[in-house]
């Protein structure tokens, strides 16, 4: 379960590519509720001098939020994309780590963090089982880890409706953002076809975490999960 590597190499490039557009077009994905989703999951679920990994951080969209609400956290960005690591500096001006890599292989010590957030960027795993075991091992007990991401809902209609957003409505208004650059994100909607159901990835977190609680937006279109080691 996850994207295979030949497709998750082309989303890869495709987010390189879309880099100045990245969160203008996130913001209209979640229908202009990403930060309020964010706020949401993280709220109540970070303390002061939490030791903070943002994996699949991109520009650090998560701990910008994390930090909004306590300044006292020790951030570790850790992305595949170095270029979008770069530009972090852009959106959050705090001393943080910066670590490259993929969900799969983390290059971590076990039991080194307080919290691990995930925003908009579980769904891009090559594996997801991996990617949860590997998140499972990172994390000290105690800890939490904080979802945010498109939900695909057990509900076949409202999933058909969802994709319907994604490949025909999305990239008009991509187009409208970002030109013809904007169309490459079409690409990434693949992303979400090859996403497990919100019942499925509730099951594979059950079976690594001891606790899950799982909040749902937009008819189970948009998730925040906090499951706890």
């Amino acid at each position: 379960m996850g994207l295979e590597r030949t497709y998750w190499n082309k989303v890869i490039k495709t987010l390189n590519d879309i880099i100045p557009i990245y969160n203008k077009i996130n913001f209209y994905i979640s229908v202009g509720k990403d930060e309020k989703y964010r706020l949401r999951g993280i709220c109540g679920n970070i303390k002061e001098n939490d030791e903070v990994f943002d994996a699949g951080s991109g520009f650090g969209n998560m701990s910008k939020s994390a930090l909004s609400i306590t300044k006292n956290i020790n951030l570790t960005l850790y992305d595949p994309l170095t270029s979008m690591l770069k530009n972090s500096s852009t959106y959050i001006h705090e001393h943080h780590n910066l670590i490259s890599g993929i969900f799969e292989y983390i290059p971590i010590k076990d039991d080194k963090f307080d919290v691990v957030l995930c925003g908009y960027s579980l769904r891009d795993a090559l594996n997801v089982e991996k990617a949860i075991s590997e998140v499972h091992r990172v994390l000290k007990n105690g800890g939490r880890w904080i979802i945010v991401d498109l939900g695909k809902p057990d509900n076949k209609i409202i999933r058909t409706g969802i994709l319907f957003y994604l490949y025909l409505i999305l990239p008009v208004i991509a187009f409208i953002i970002g030109g013809k650059n904007g169309l490459k994100f079409k690409r990434i909607c693949g992303t979400y076809e090859r996403w497990i159901t919100n019942d499925m990835l509730l099951k594979l977190l059950k079976t690594k975490f001891t606790k899950v609680k799982f909040y749902k937006g937009l008819m189970g279109g948009a998730i925040m999960i906090i499951a706890y080691k």
